[in-house]
């Protein structure tokens, strides 16, 4: 048995992209669940995976930009069994064999799996401080779940979140000033290159969510972004994404400082962490 397995293979549509003209964060998702109900099939835990409800993590670092007609494909391999199930996943350009983005997933499954570690060479997590409250966070979506959320578990799927993740991220840039005008005069805006996504419990068809967002981390031209989605009627956790990007020049494709206007406007929303 390889020790890595081809779990996706398939394009990026112009359609997929987003104001960063490039490949959005949900979309990747998309894949992801593909590439891991795949992969969950090979290594006998089939139906474990479809039945859902199982806590997640991943820690996602992005090396290279997916745009409109890439071909790419994933190879999914076992990294770790210890404490969980931990799966590595990269994104690969299938023109010219190079990993664009890595997927470090942790399920919350005690399982023994028959299978032989891959090496990883995806970048190591780095940790980073999270918020001491909610105070100064502002609400940046809210919604009921869709049918069309819905993964084969039933439940809210993950591309669906992070859809709804992608909505409070444009909802905190314009808090800050990263407004649909700017974007299109300035020709900047905010391109991510780490996620850290934490799925606690997953609401089902129907059901509502809110999600606030909190500026974790300002600087020169990045800045990191803490979207929790909880539950209006309770207030418990559901879903957690830490967002680490920079303001991107659309043009040239490199980080541009952001001016002195989004920045007083940014240093406003950062919150305390710790």
């Amino acid at each position: 048995m390889a020790a890595w397995s081809e779990t996706y293979r398939g394009s990026v549509a112009a359609w997929e992209c987003d104001v960063t003209e490039h490949f959005t964060i949900a979309y990747y998702f998309d894949r992801l669940a593909e590439a891991e109900g795949n992969f969950a099939e090979l290594i006998g835990l089939g139906p474990r995976y479809r039945a859902g409800g199982f806590a997640r993590h991943y820690d996602i670092r992005y090396a290279r930009e997916l745009r409109a007609g890439s071909a790419f494909h994933v190879l999914s391999g076992v990294i770790g069994q210890e404490g969980g199930l931990r799966i590595g996943h990269k994104f690969v350009d299938s023109a010219d064999g190079a990993t664009l983005t890595w997927f470090d997933a942790r399920w919350a499954i005690e399982a023994a799996v028959p299978h032989p570690l891959a090496d990883w060479d995806g970048p190591a997590a780095e940790p980073r401080p999270q918020p001491t409250s909610r105070a100064g966070f502002i609400p940046t979506a809210r919604g009921r779940v869709q049918p069309g959320d819905l993964d084969e578990s039933g439940r809210m799927g993950l591309a669906a979140i992070v859809h709804r993740f992608t909505d409070s991220s444009l909802q905190a840039g314009a808090a800050v000033g990263l407004t649909a005008d700017y974007i299109k005069t300035a020709r900047r805006a905010f391109s991510t290159f780490e996620l850290q996504l934490s799925v606690t419990a997953v609401p089902g068809l129907g059901e509502p969510f809110v999600i606030d967002s909190g500026l974790a981390h300002l600087g020169s031209s990045s800045l990191r972004f803490v979207h929790i989605m909880s539950d209006p009627r309770s207030g418990a956790e559901w879903a957690r994404l830490g967002q680490f990007g920079v303001q991107l020049d659309l043009d040239v494709r490199r980080p541009a400082a952001l001016p002195a206007e989004l920045r007083a406007r940014a240093e406003k929303l950062v919150v305390p962490v710790a």
